[in-house]
Parts: structure tokens; C-alpha cells; sequence
């Protein structure tokens, strides 16, 4: 009963990690252009520093879970980023606004190296799990643009920070004292009663555990890229291309929700495929459908960019859980935090980039620009990933006999 609760507070901690970190998006497109007299162009830069932070702050998240208590530092998390957000939501002017969303990069740094390790920790079969606790962090995206959409037209995009806030340091408390205040005792116990209960470890050769890492962060570098350029940009991309189906805030939030719920929904096919069958042709199949999507995507209107987005969406995040499950087959379980924090700090430095990318493309050559380069992003994934070796191609992890 424990572990099933903790899942679900790891599970929610992802669905809210990712809302927090895109709220900014809708309300730049959406509402402070107007209150504020900015483009869209001017303002979103200022999302960069809590991208940054994102990134910068992973590989401490890790180190230090590793080293003190992994379920202290999401108890820390879910405290601090619902703070940072109320914090936010009194921004007056662009720089405070950027403060704000770099208070709330550096707690959401916390959660992926911290709270996928938990996820993982205990389990062989983990493509499911991480799958569904995926599915969570999409539907938080997915609410990012509904919610935050829905707050603009009825009370105000500051609200959009504070109650989400709200409820992620009540959360916090919640999981402090449910959780982290047994999570010791529980581990003491298991340490006392041996190591015979103790899950393997994976097991492969030097050459091909450094291989298998250097694919993972080549193709998270990139895919950080396709990632933060649909997630960001989608509800400009609607605004945009979508007029004249959705001619309210409200409806352009419907609609980014559809997309991104819909496609949410591939990371659970995938997570059960890689339980199943090769990871290696599942990543290239996913990888093909997106260089496919974002091509179709460059030329598209109306009814259609709803239809290639939920299809492109659907290859996006079923990329996602992939790189997570390789991490759990080569990688010892001590490590996993660090190399976890290491993995996300290349997405996350790439996610930070590309916000003024994504800015710099919009203006010069609109959105068509973007999605022929990210067609050519999702090429050079699936030419990475035809490279991964067959040790790990398998459905089932090789191990060491537990000590």
C-alpha cells in the first residue's frame, strides 16, 4: 500500500514539474503581451533563466540525493516550487517575472534525477512504470495550456501561478510526513534483514555500457530540442494556424490539451512495447514517425495542424520514457541518480537554448522554418539510435547476481 501511495505523489510531482515549467508559455502568449505591451518574441527570452536553472540545478539534485535522502528532496521540491510559483505570480515587470521562473527552474531541477530514480528503484520490468508516470508529466503540459488558458479568461494569468502553488506545497507536507518520515525506517529494516532481497544489477562490458551513454545523451540533447519546441510553442503555433477554429484563449487551450493528452497516451504503447520487444526498434520507429509529422507540420492549417500535432505529440512523448528505461538496463542503481541528473542537464541546457531559438526562428521565418528543422533533428536520432548495440536490444535486462 506504501509503495502504491508513493507512486502516485511521484506521479502527480511529475504532472505538476512540467505545468509549472510551461505555465509561462501560455501566459506570454496569451495574456502579457497585451497587459504589457511586448510581442511574443520580446517576452518569451525571459522564460530562459528558469530553463537554465532547470538544467543547472539537476546534477546537484542528484549528487545530493544520493548521497543524503532522495525522498527528502522531493518533499523539498514540492514545498519550494509551490512557493516559487506564488512568489511569481506578484511579478510586475519582466525581470521580476524572470526571477520568479528561475526560482522555480532551480526546484523543478530536482524532481527527474530524484523522482525517476525512485520510480525505477526496486524494479526490473520498469518501461510500464515509467511509461505511466510519463503519461502523468504529459498530462501536467497538457494542463499547463487548458488551465493556465482557462485562468487568463476568467480571473487573471497570476492565478495560474498561485493555485497551483497552493496545492503543490500542501502536497509537499502530505508527502513529508507520509513518506520521508517512514522511508528510513523502511530502509534500515530492509539493510538489517540482508541483502538477499536485494534486486540485481545490470551487467554489460565497458565498451558497451560508454555506447549505450553516448547514444542516450546524443539523442536526449536533441530530443530536448523537439521537445521544448512542440511543448513551448504550440499554443502560439494554434494561435496562429488555428484561428479561425479557436477564437478564444479558452479554445486555443482546448485544443493544446487535445494534442498533448492525446499523444500522452504513446508513451504507455511504448512503455509496454520496450517491456517486450526491442528498445532499438521501437526508439527508430517513434524517431521515423516524428521526422514525417514535423515535415507534414510545416505547411499546415486549420483542422490539419490538430491532427499532425496530436500525431507528432504522440512520437514526441513516446520518445520520452526510452533513454529512462536504457538508464535502468546499464547503469547500477547507486549511479543511477547521477547519470539520471547528467541526462536531464543535457535536455534541460538544450531546453533552455531554445527558447531564444524558437523566438529567433518565429521571427525571422515563422514556424514552418522550426518544423523542417525539427524533421531534421528527429533524422539524426534515428540514425544515432540504428547504432545501439545488440547487448541491450533484448526485452530482458542482462544482470549480476546480487550480491
Amino acid at each position: 500500500m506504501r509503495d502504491k501511495l508513493h507512486y502516485l505523489f511521484l506521479n502527480v510531482g511529475h504532472f505538476l514539474d512540467h505545468l509549472f515549467m510551461l505555465v509561462f508559455a501560455t501566459v506570454a502568449a496569451l495574456a502579457l503581451g497585451r497587459e504589457w505591451g511586448m510581442s511574443y518574441g520580446e517576452l518569451i527570452p525571459y522564460a530562459t533563466p528558469g530553463f537554465i536553472a532547470f538544467g543547472a540545478f539537476a546534477l546537484p539534485a542528484g549528487w545530493l540525493a544520493d548521497r543524503w535522502s532522495r525522498e527528502g528532496l522531493i518533499t523539498v521540491y514540492f514545498v519550494g516550487i509551490g512557493l516559487a510559483a506564488c512568489a511569481t505570480a506578484l511579478a510586475t515587470t519582466p525581470v521580476q517575472i524572470g526571477m520568479g521562473l528561475f526560482a522555480i527552474g532551480a526546484f523543478a531541477a530536482i524532481y527527474h534525477p530524484v523522482g525517476i530514480a525512485l520510480v525505477l528503484e526496486g524494479h526490473t520490468k520498469t518501461g510500464m512504470r515509467i511509461a505511466i508516470n510519463g503519461v502523468w508529466g504529459n498530462m501536467g503540459v497538457a494542463a499547463a495550456a487548458l488551465l493556465t488558458a482557462f485562468l487568463i479568461d476568467t480571473t487573471g494569468w497570476r492565478s495560474a501561478f498561485v493555485w497551483p502553488g497552493a496545492i503543490s506545497v500542501a502536497l509537499g507536507v502530505a508527502y513529508g510526513i507520509t513518506i520521508w518520515r517512514t522511508a528510513e525506517t523502511d530502509r534500515r529494516a530492509k539493510e538489517a534483514a540482508g541483502n538477499s532481497a536485494k534486486l540485481p544489477d545490470p551487467v554489460f562490458g565497458r565498451a558497451v555500457f560508454i555506447r549505450v551513454l553516448a547514444v542516450i545523451f546524443f539523442t536526449t540533447a536533441l530530443g530536448g530540442l523537439v521537445f521544448q519546441s512542440t511543448t513551448f510553442a504550440l499554443p502560439k503555433v494554434l494561435d496562429e494556424r488555428a484561428s479561425d477554429i479557436a477564437a478564444s484563449a479558452t479554445l486555443i487551450g482546448w485544443l493544446a490539451f487535445f494534442a498533448f493528452a492525446v499523444g500522452s497516451m504513446g508513451q504507455l504503447v511504448v512503455g509496454s512495447l520496450v517491456d517486450r520487444t526491442s528498445p532499438r526498434t521501437v526508439f527508430m520507429v517513434v524517431a521515423a514517425m516524428q521526422v514525417v509529422f514535423f515535415a507534414a507540420m510545416a505547411q499546415a492549417t486549420g483542422w490539419y495542424v490538430v491532427l499532425f500535432s496530436v500525431a507528432f505529440m504522440l512520437a514526441t512523448f513516446g520518445q520520452i520514457p526510452i533513454n529512462d528505461v536504457l538508464v535502468g538496463r546499464v547503469a547500477k542503481s547507486a549511479w543511477r541518480s547521477r547519470i539520471l541528473a547528467l541526462r536531464y542537464t543535457i535536455t534541460i541546457t538544450i531546453m533552455a537554448s531554445s527558447v531564444p531559438f524558437i523566438a529567433w526562428v518565429h521571427g525571422s521565418w515563422g514556424f514552418d522554418r522550426l518544423f523542417v528543422i525539427l524533421s531534421v533533428a528527429a533524422a539524426f536520432i534515428c540514425i544515432a539510435v540504428a547504432t545501439l548495440p545488440a547487448a541491450i536490444s533484448g526485452a530482458k535486462p542482462q544482470l549480476a547476481p546480487a550480491e
